[in-house]
């Protein structure tokens, strides 16, 4: 038996409370209806998803027909005002299945975010009936050749194109991760704001991929998260100006784009954790089972690992309820999300569970063995394991922590 195509029993594989405190009854109906999509869609994908190094086509059309693309809109843009704690804990629930599809809709939904608080024009409100009325999937073009993995650097710029008219721009970028960009209907991109700007003076810019030519730059065979399907592509884009996200790229990063990836990543994680410890917990009953209900040698490791998921779990969803809170302020939380000590703990939860989950899925391994070694086990844990080596090297750990270390100066220790 395949551990990737016959899972285990639903009541070993998710141990996610099925309401969360706070959420409307449609919010709780929303997460049961991605639970259900996860449990008969994408887990009997995920294998081939993994083996074929395959977007997860199915998960995407699962979402499409659920509506679940533009959750975040608010609902005159045809969305649902969906937080993150209601979208954290569908990524919760897509990671216990998939850890590829639930990076896909992790990152989907960041860039959401940023049209939902930051783009304030004409143009981005007719693109978010669009995106609701299409259900529009959108990749992130953060990365570039030639900044060292920065994403507060850019070299592209925003230029004058004259082949488009009055108000024409263009964008030539070497971008070398795009997650899904063959998938993707549009794309969302860091750029700096003119061509004499500096590197750190940048603007987001949303393109329809029909105003794109893409040239494939390099592969992705990758160990883990293998259907994010993330090869390099040099980008060649044609825009308007109404296409430019009008709040500076500095507050659209500190206010938007960081905690709702560090958030959303760190639920994927999550749910990558939490099935890692589903597998070895049924493994050591079954040992018990089998040894005539003694207690196994394992079962002291299961403590210590059930422990850590524990506080893993904790910390991502508070990070989840802390932000929501903080939007629901009257002024959004500006003030709060702006400041030092807050981009300090949004760092904080990215490293912890990035680190987290690599721990928490190799002491997985240990208790089950040779048996969670192996792919054609019920109890394999190996796809999890590859899949949770990709976390620290999301935006790396280390500049983080360089980062951090930068801001730990300028903060006093009390608001930490």
């Amino acid at each position: 038996m395949t551990a990737n195509v016959h899972p285990l029993p639903n009541a070993q594989l998710t141990s996610s409370p099925a309401s969360a405190p706070g959420l409307s009854a449609e919010a709780q109906a929303r997460i049961e209806r991605m639970r259900q999509i996860s449990r008969d869609v994408v887990g009997p994908a995920a294998l081939a998803v993994d083996r074929d190094g395959r977007f997860p086509t199915e998960a995407l059309a699962a979402w499409r027909e659920a509506g679940f693309m533009g959750l975040a809109l608010p609902t005159h843009l045809g969305g649902q005002g969906s937080g993150l704690v209601e979208l954290g804990l569908m990524c919760e629930a897509l990671g216990q299945r998939c850890a590829s599809a639930a990076m896909v809709f992790a990152m989907h939904q960041v860039q959401v975010g940023c049209v939902v608080h930051h783009g304030h024009n004409d143009w981005f409100e007719g693109y978010a009936h669009k995106l609701v009325a299409e259900q529009r999937l959108i990749a992130s073009v953060t990365s570039e050749a030639g900044v060292g993995g920065s994403v507060r650097t850019s070299i592209c710029a925003i230029e004058p194109d004259s082949q488009s008219g009055q108000e024409g721009f263009r964008v030539h970028k070497d971008g070398t991760v795009v997650s899904y960009a063959d998938a993707a209907d549009d794309l969302l991109m860091t750029v700096r704001r003119d061509s004499e700007a500096a590197a750190s003076d940048q603007a987001l810019v949303m393109v329809d991929k029909g105003q794109c030519q893409l040239q494939r730059t390099s592969t992705w065979d990758a160990m883990g998260m293998r259907g994010t399907c993330s090869p390099g592509y040099i980008v060649d884009a044609h825009f308007s100006g109404q296409q430019i996200v009008p709040d500076p790229f500095g507050d659209i990063n500190a206010q938007t784009m960081v905690p709702w990836a560090h958030i959303l990543w760190s639920s994927a994680w999550l749910g990558i954790a939490t099935d890692a410890v589903a597998r070895a917990r049924a493994f050591v009953r079954d040992t018990a089972r089998k040894m005539g209900g003694a207690t196994p040698p394992t079962a002291a490791r299961l403590s210590e690992v059930s422990a850590l998921l524990q506080l893993m779990r904790a910390q991502v969803r508070e990070r989840a309820a802390h932000y929501d809170a903080l939007r629901r302020q009257p002024d959004g939380g500006i003030e709060t999300l702006a400041s030092v000590s807050y981009a300090v703990q949004s760092n904080h939860l990215k490293l912890n569970a990035s680190e987290l989950v690599a721990e928490i899925c190799t002491k997985a391994l240990r208790i089950t063995g040779t048996t969670g070694y192996r792919n054609d086990s019920p109890y394999s844990v190996t796809r999890h394991l590859r899949d949770a080596h990709s976390a620290a090297l999301m935006i790396g750990n280390e500049r983080i922590h360089a980062a951090n270390g930068a801001l730990h100066l300028m903060v006093r220790d009390e608001f930490l």
